[in-house]
């Protein structure tokens, strides 16, 4: 937390501001806007997977449509096609970003149009806060006419070529789970460019009210909308956004410069014009094996650290479901390791979890 969280919160309570919307939605709306910038609009919701769902209503998806997905991510990017009665469609990683695999995209694209099936919408994910090929995403999606969800839920405060991430898709979503770079404890948000999309975003997210003196409904709603307590969190927690990006970086950094050297361990580097927040500092090892011998050996000393996303395609959940895939993400899975990566750690601590690492490797 930073300093101004508790002044934005007692500001509802003084205010008696309690309920959804109120003042410090406004103002937490209008922080992201101009911190993303690039001609933005800002609906505030409840989470980050809410923002997904509306997105892709938004857009049209509905029972019997199909929807491309990244496989490598946190199952929120996905469930909310099956919210809706659509078929997800997960498509594997790329090595440079361990995002979504243009080449993949594509081939997935002409096989489901072979089949009738033209694909509804298309969720890119910047995965712990590395962008994916925009440029090259952007290009087919719009060969192909289909829309793209941009799941920033990782990516707060991460740019490519300079501008920020959220601003890129057809409709951005965040997150401010309790985990993300900031927080709100819970919470999310929706990103466009496009007017529309954030007037009719806020219509469902407050149950779908229709302007009448009475209740009525002429569509199904849904209660998504943040609170003005929440959104006091997020007002201060913007006034620090830069300082935890700057703090995430920084144990990053450190990691890499002190294990890197390490034969078989290797990091995620950021390609020519990609910012990353650095979420998460992540490495790959050497094995499974391996992998599994530091997380093992780092839980035993009171150190939680997490194997990388398990891939979609390979969730008992998921796995009735159409995939393209290389096998790029399901080594990333067997391989890499999420390290601790708080904003609030202290250099000795990084040292001491390098210490660890490197007596179990050695």
């Amino acid at each position: 937390m930073g300093d101004n969280e508790q002044l934005y919160v007692k500001e509802a309570f003084d205010t008696n501001w309690v309920a959804p919307l109120g003042p410090n939605v406004d103002q937490f709306e209008k922080a992201i806007e101009d911190f993303v910038a690039n001609g933005v609009y800002v609906a505030a919701l409840s989470s980050g997977t809410a923002a997904i769902h509306l997105a892709l209503k938004i857009l049209g998806v509905g029972s019997g449509d199909e929807v491309l997905c990244q496989s490598f991510t946190f199952s929120a990017s996905s469930n909310p096609i099956l919210y809706l009665g659509a078929t997800p469609v997960f498509i594997d990683s790329e090595k440079d970003t361990w995002n979504l695999s243009p080449v993949l995209l594509e081939e997935a694209i002409q096989n489901r149009m072979r089949l009738g099936k033209k694909p509804k919408a298309i969720i890119a994910v910047h995965l712990y806060g590395m962008p994916y090929k925009v440029n090259e995403i952007t290009t087919i999606a719009a060969k192909y006419d289909i829309p793209v969800v941009e799941d920033s839920a990782e990516a707060l405060g991460s740019s490519y070529h300079d501008i920020k991430c959220s601003s890129f898709g057809d409709i951005g979503i965040l997150s401010f789970n309790g985990n993300k770079i900031i927080t709100t404890s819970g919470g999310g948000a929706l990103v466009t460019k496009n007017s529309e999309f954030k007037i009719k975003a806020v219509f469902l997210a407050t149950q779908a009210r229709d302007d009448a003196p009475h209740y009525q409904h002429s569509q199904i709603g849904y209660n998504y909308r943040m609170s003005n307590i929440l959104a006091g969190i997020g007002r201060g927690q913007m006034e620090v956004l830069d300082d935890r990006v700057k703090a995430r970086r920084a144990n990053y950094q450190l990691y890499f410069d002190t294990l890197e050297s390490i034969e078989g361990i290797t990091f995620l580097k950021e390609p020519e014009g990609f910012f990353s927040n650095r979420w998460l500092s992540c490495i790959l090892t050497p094995s499974y094996e391996i992998r599994e011998q530091i997380r093992i050996f780092l839980l035993a000393n009171n150190i939680e650290s997490r194997p990388l996303w398990k891939p979609m395609h390979l969730q008992p959940i998921f796995q009735e479901y159409p995939h393209f895939s290389d096998g790029t993400s399901e080594d990333l899975f067997d391989r890499g390791l999420c390290l601790p990566s708080g904003s609030n750690l202290a250099i000795e601590d990084i040292h001491y979890i390098i210490a660890l690492i490197k007596s179990v490797i050695s």
